[in-house]
């Protein structure tokens, strides 16, 4: 690719006409800085708290019959967003108030929890792609107006990168993929065992959950490679 001031230097020779004012210049430069700075080899990165996907019926239970939640933030995911509403979860051991609930409702109640809380709860919660709940964790979710008790549905959710097809293209991998990804920076490093999902669907992001973006000093600024 070539260099940016290389690239800006033809556009304003090409644009320096009588007729072209200063303000078409500087959009047209600032479009091309967009353009490269971007490194298309990389993925931004989605760090992910503890959280619940409820569903209807559970919600019912949980703020009464017919509640609707309240969107608070759209997520990177499309029609995804952070509600206002928030829950308690509880183990044996311990429980973990204010649960951020995220819209909309599914089909399944599924606790999205960090390996650290399984410690506090009392509870065992496997490594688990999304909606892969078959003999997952236990736990007890409790709302304003009544509790669930969840038999399953608690899981660790295994880091994993969203894209479309035509990413996953782009990249040379397929959905259900298990690929490598690094990590550059002062404690960057190497993650293994990351899942691709790629449906028409995905916005691109690589999702990791608190403790791993901790440990290897990552943010929502923080852009990765596959291996």
């Amino acid at each position: 690719m070539e260099d940016y001031e290389e690239i800006l230097g033809k556009l304003v020779e090409k644009l320096s006409g009588p007729n072209v004012s200063e303000d078409v210049i500087a959009e047209v430069a600032k479009k091309a800085t967009a353009n490269t700075t971007t490194d298309e080899k990389t993925i931004p990165v989605g760090v992910s708290n503890r959280h619940i996907h409820l569903s209807q019926t559970d919600l019912d239970k949980l703020f009464g019959k017919g509640y609707q939640l309240t969107p608070l933030k759209d997520l990177s995911q499309p029609s995804q967003y952070a509600s206002k509403e928030t829950v308690i979860i509880c183990g044996p051991k311990g429980s973990i108030s204010k649960v951020r609930i995220l819209g909309p409702v599914r089909s399944r109640t599924q606790v999205e929890v960090l390996r650290g809380d399984t410690f506090k709860l009392g509870i065992k919660a496997p490594l688990r792609i999304s909606g892969d709940l078959l003999n997952s964790g236990q736990v007890t979710v409790v709302g304003p107006k009544g509790s669930v008790e969840l038999e399953e549905g608690v899981i660790v959710a295994q880091r994993h990168i969203h894209m479309l097809p035509s990413d996953a293209d782009r990249f040379g991998v397929k959905n259900g993929d298990i690929v490598t990804i690094v990590i550059e920076g002062d404690r960057g490093g190497e993650l293994n065992n990351v899942a691709i999902r790629a449906n028409d669907k995905s916005g691109l992001e690589c999702h990791i959950d608190t403790e791993e973006a901790n440990a290897l000093g990552m943010n929502s600024k923080t852009r990765i490679r596959i291996k």
